[in-house]
């Protein structure tokens, strides 16, 4: 779900989409309380055992991070009681927007610099693992041009458990892989690949196939169903494929 775009202020700055439409605010608060999204929530959770991961970010985060690491420590506590578990201390001291829906992690989506990003997501990761209660997950959205500009320290510093990775928008990406070439000369997910069985925190992380849902999506990238298919049997030669994301 996208996105918390205000890490900061996150009373102000959270936008589901129309999905929010059903959202009104707390009392003498500019925080959006949105039970039908809490309902939905369960409803994936229990009934379609679907995970729901929560994006921070995106193409309009423009904070810059944090101004020291114990900053970005405290406000991935926010984080966590606002989205996280729905113990007795958070609910009194922070409104949760999902009421006492617990979402199944983080998803981080920078695409520009930010101060000690790697302290904050350390920081959701320790909380994730040091709940036993569920299986929490930390993905990411780099851009295919490696090493990522805005996230490429973070990749390297944290253990995600997979990365969707923007094979579009840029000249890496899926419009520019060559049928029938074992080596490309562009499209990249071989190093994406390299990255993950050598450099990543966790050996074992998933590389997903990030592509454009439609023709308008993205400004390159988008390549009709036929075209896919071959770029997909190429991408899931390599260990590390996880599967496909489409925006």
């Amino acid at each position: 779900m996208a996105f918390l775009y205000t890490i900061k202020a996150p009373t102000t700055n959270i936008n589901f989409a129309n999905a929010g439409d059903n959202c009104t605010l707390f009392p003498n608060s500019q925080l959006l309380s949105c039970p039908q999204i809490e309902e939905d929530i369960k409803i994936c959770q229990s009934a379609h055992n679907k995970s729901l991961l929560l994006s921070i970010g995106g193409a309009t985060y423009s904070e810059g991070g944090f101004s020291s690491p114990s900053e970005a420590v405290s406000f991935a506590g926010t984080v966590w009681s606002m989205f996280g578990p729905n113990t007795s201390s958070s609910s009194s001291s922070v409104f949760r927007p999902f009421g006492s829906a617990v979402i199944d992690g983080f998803d981080i989506d920078l695409e520009a610099g930010a101060q000690n990003m790697v302290d904050f997501v350390r920081e959701l990761r320790r909380l994730m693992d040091t709940d036993k209660t569920k299986r929490y997950y930390l993905s990411g959205a780099p851009q295919c041009v490696f090493p990522d500009s805005a996230m490429g320290e973070m990749l390297n510093e944290v253990a995600f458990d997979f990365v969707s990775v923007q094979f579009y928008n840029n000249w890496c990406g899926v419009q520019n892989w060559k049928s029938g070439e074992e080596t490309q000369s562009a499209f990249n997910f071989d190093v994406w690949d390299q990255w993950a069985r050598q450099e990543s925190k966790n050996k074992g992380v998933k590389v997903l196939l990030g592509v454009p849902g439609s023709a308008t999506a993205a400004g390159t990238g988008y390549v009709s169903g036929d075209g896919l298919k071959g770029v997909i049997e190429y991408s899931r030669k390599f260990g590390s494929f996880g599967g496909v994301m489409a925006w």
